[in-house]
């Protein structure tokens, strides 16, 4: 592995000179994707929605006050009917009240007992740390989608310079090839042959370089990059830290879906004991005072004031919803046990991506090397039946041939190798380490 790479990074160096600037390490483009890209933010902004909400069910069991003030023209008093004997002899009709009125007054409520608001107290914990979860996933879907589109590009890049190498070498041959014909060495139909593959070569050059443009646009969209800002990542240090297959053992608890199922079942239980808590009473303090100024005249109305004030308990016991509560509590019942079942279900999916990851990685770096040792199995071919050809012993076929199979163990090496760097990545998620992969770059 370590002399194909050196091999790789000379080729680089050889024939794509800005591309060995390195601007933008892999560890650089996850540094900044997890600052600016836009899932960080609304992830900011879910941790601190659950922090406002842990505030919102706290100030439920905290005292509540209020303050109100009316003023009021009794514009036709209310009359009522004496009976006759209590002010004379006949019936009288008096007025009762003033004309202007105006009281002030305050209320203070404070919960002694309330079993559903002490359990919403009780949520805030496991809704702050499902907020938590979403941030760590968040971060966790950044690293490997700017991780396998940072490998997109590495690798469309290695596919350029080779493809560069081997159309400059084309081109030495098929000088040669020209010559010879000239000299009626060869046939006509031999130098097109290898102009064909000239002109293949070139074809495949043109869509490698399309689609290291894609590859880029991609990389700098999950960045948080405007499109029309550049991106030279950086290839050596990638060639040098080629990932090792590590053993390891599956720990669904371990991973961050498996713990905001676990947490948001743990909330749905929580919502299920406030459902039957509400059948039970609650107890609350209570106390208000005012003050009230009464006159017939405009200006009586806001002064002469006296105050009034009262204190006492306040229970409210629940007796009949109509059912309601009690449906309730079983629309809930079900909830959670549908929750439980999919939680089952995911484990099991969680235990089967796995396992194809961990198949995948040892495939491909099976793959990658035997195919290591191709690559310079088929160089050595190369160099030798170009030796013999110039020598005379080996003739155009064997040249051609030999160069075919050096292409295609290159092309194969290449895809060995994305095929290695995407299983590492999928191994990283099945196992929920993706962070700790980001931290060892």
């Amino acid at each position: 592995m370590k002399k194909i790479a050196v091999f790789l990074t000379l080729l680089l160096s050889a024939s794509l000179p800005s591309f060995a600037q390195q601007t933008w390490s892999l560890k650089a483009c996850l540094d900044y994707g997890l600052q600016h890209f836009g899932s960080v933010r609304i992830a900011q902004y879910q941790q601190e929605t659950a922090n406002e909400q842990a505030r919102q069910a706290l100030g439920t069991y905290m005292p509540q006050v209020s303050a109100t003030g009316n003023f009021t023209d009794n514009l036709k008093l209310q009359s009522t009917l004496l009976p006759a004997g209590f002010a004379g002899p006949e019936p009288k009709r008096i007025s009762l009240g003033s004309k202007y009125q105006t009281v002030a007054s305050a209320q203070l409520t404070q919960t002694i007992y309330d079993k559903a608001a002490l359990l919403g107290l009780k949520a805030a914990e496991p809704n702050q740390k499902l907020a938590d979860l979403s941030m760590r996933q968040t971060k966790e879907e950044i690293i490997y989608n700017i991780a396998s589109n940072y490998y997109q590009v590495f690798i469309v890049k290695q596919q350029i310079a080779l493809l560069k190498d081997n159309l400059d070498r084309t081109e030495k041959v098929l000088n040669v090839l020209r010559l010879q014909r000239d000299n009626g060495v060869i046939q006509a139909i031999d130098v097109t042959n290898t102009e064909v593959t000239y002109n293949n070569t070139r074809s495949q050059l043109a869509l490698s370089e399309s689609n290291l443009a894609l590859a880029l646009n991609r990389l700098k969209y999950q960045m948080g990059l405007t499109q029309d800002q550049d991106v030279n990542v950086s290839d050596s240090l990638l060639l040098r830290q080629t990932p090792q297959v590590e053993t390891s053992q599956f720990n669904a608890p371990g991973l961050v879906s498996y713990q905001k199922a676990a947490t948001n079942l743990e909330l749905q239980k929580l919502q299920l004991q406030r459902i039957k808590a509400g059948y039970q009473p609650t107890v609350s303090f209570t106390a208000s005072y005012g003050s009230m100024a009464l006159g017939n005249q405009f200006a009586d109305g806001f002064r002469n004031f006296t105050g009034f004030g009262s204190v006492g308990l306040r229970l409210n016991v629940p007796i009949f919803d109509g059912f309601q509560r009690d449906a309730q509590y079983k629309q809930q019942r079900l909830t959670i046990l549908t929750q439980e079942e999919q939680l089952r279900m995911n484990v099991a999916a969680f235990g089967l991506q796995f396992n194809n990851a961990q198949t995948q990685i040892q495939k491909a770096s099976t793959s990658i090397q035997n195919d290591e040792r191709t690559v310079k199995q088929a160089q050595e071919v190369y160099n030798v039946v170009t030796l013999q050809y110039k020598q005379g012993t080996k003739s155009l076929t064997d040249l051609i041939n030999a160069d075919n199979s050096y292409r295609q163990s290159q092309s194969n090496y290449i895809n060995s190798l994305i095929n290695f760097y995407q299983a590492r990545l999928d191994l990283e998620q099945s196992q929920g380490t993706l962070l700790t992969f980001y931290n060892q770059l």
